[in-house]
């Protein structure tokens, strides 16, 4: 045996999902070297629930998409079934945050619990060094410092390293991205000279879970809940009508509210605990700045200094100049250079610095938290609060451009005057 016969390819596990994307990104590793194995999560069945033949992943057509690709490649593929786990971590939870007030992305937490977590740990058992999949985003090694950085791919109307902001340093070395670098036109073009069978399969657009939309009776169905009807309120806390459920709404929601006000009106809060929903004009869903959590830096340990930055808020917004000041107790303050619209409990901020994604944010994780603030913490009894738990914060400006903010817990406001 010669001595290049005698080298070890690296292994590869790609995570194939059935798409075109998934499929190119296998191919491009196996051109490159890798010893490739196809893996598909069998996460949902949907056919099972009548939900077969929309845009979504997951499907037995997904599946024997995948299965075809890796047999025209020669390499080996197997189906993982991880449908228990992807109920307990995505479903149930994409439930609890909807039913405190709150609007899930179960598909950024199908990214960490799933993709980035279990297939990276069934790699590692099976000898294989990465896990590849088919997202437009980048990585690379910063080679002063050695820190992984997420990049946005170079196609802009593609680019999905929003929904990879939840990756460790540790899973950024072992995670290959091959498409960040291409353009869509690029990848089906590869697709179609391979004979791949989904060279112009459609791109998945809807929850897997939830493909015809309708979250509200898809919760019903599972949980066994009827969620009950309550009033439409508006800004003054008068009934203006009623709703058919507050799990049925989100933050900046005109569409289907059923009600005839003379002017446009928007879902501007909610009220669990109560089952209200305050209507109000477009201009009062308009917010400055957010507190948020949770942060895990890319290109260095912690934010010690204020510093500008684009932050996004929602996977399908362009970037927004803003200002993200360190706060106590691992908090910090986003204060945007214009108004956001809509920034809602159980969305994701991502800041980025040029191009590359700089760090991430969970907001909130799985015990969600409310942040109140009040002028004065003494005021906390007095105030109305969400059937949720809740972080208190005090916000002074003392005449300055940068604020000082105070957190208090709930014992703590116990011990307050």
């Amino acid at each position: 045996m010669t001595e290049a016969q005698n080298t070890k390819r690296p292994g590869a596990l790609i995570a194939m999902s059935g798409g075109v994307d998934s499929s190119v990104a296998a191919w491009l590793m196996q051109q490159a070297g890798y010893d490739c194995t196809g893996i598909t999560m069998r996460l949902t069945r949907n056919e099972t629930l009548g939900q077969s033949g929309f845009h979504t992943c997951c499907s037995e057509k997904d599946i024997e998409d995948a299965a075809e690709v890796a047999f025209a490649m020669d390499i080996p593929y197997e189906v993982l079934d991880f449908t228990a786990d992807f109920r307990e971590k995505i479903i149930e939870k994409f439930i609890r945050v909807y039913e405190m007030g709150g609007t899930p992305n179960p598909c950024i937490d199908c990214n960490r619990y799933m993709k980035f977590d279990h297939l990276l740990r069934w790699a590692e058992s099976h000898g294989m060094e990465y896990v590849v999949t088919g997202h437009y985003a980048r990585v690379e090694q910063d080679e002063a410092t050695g820190r992984w950085l997420l990049k946005k791919g170079l196609d802009e109307g593609k680019d999905q390293s929003y929904v990879l902001y939840n990756l460790t340093q540790e899973q950024l070395a072992h995670v290959r991205l091959p498409l960040g670098g291409l353009h869509k036109a690029e990848v089906r073009e590869i697709a179609e000279k391979q004979h791949f069978i989904n060279a112009r399969k459609h791109d998945s657009q809807d929850i897997c879970f939830v493909p015809d939309g309708d979250y509200a009776r898809f919760m019903e169905d599972f949980t066994g809940k009827h969620y009950p009807a309550g009033d439409f309120l508006d800004e003054n806390g008068k009934k203006v009508g009623t709703h058919n459920g507050a799990v049925r709404y989100t933050i900046g929601q005109r569409k289907g509210l059923g009600l005839a006000m003379g002017a446009p009106v928007y879902v501007c809060a909610k009220d669990m605990g109560r089952n209200t929903v305050t209507l109000g004009p477009n201009e009062a869903l308009f917010s400055p700045a957010l507190l948020a959590n949770d942060w895990v830096w890319y290109p260095f340990e912690t934010l010690e200094a204020p510093m500008e930055v684009e932050a996004k808020i929602r996977h399908s917004q362009f970037s927004r100049p803003a200002t993200v000041y360190p706060l106590e107790n691992g908090f910090a303050r986003v204060v945007f250079r214009e108004p956001q619209r809509a920034i809602s409990p159980g969305q994701a901020v991502v800041l980025y610095d040029g191009e590359q994604n700089l760090l991430k944010l969970l907001q909130p994780q799985e015990d969600m938290k409310y942040i109140v603030v009040v002028p004065r913490i003494n005021m906390v009894s007095t105030v109305r609060l969400p059937n949720a738990p809740c972080l208190f914060a005090t916000v002074d400006f003392c005449g300055q451009d940068e604020p000082e903010v105070r957190f208090y817990s709930e014992e703590a406001t116990e011990h307050e005057d």
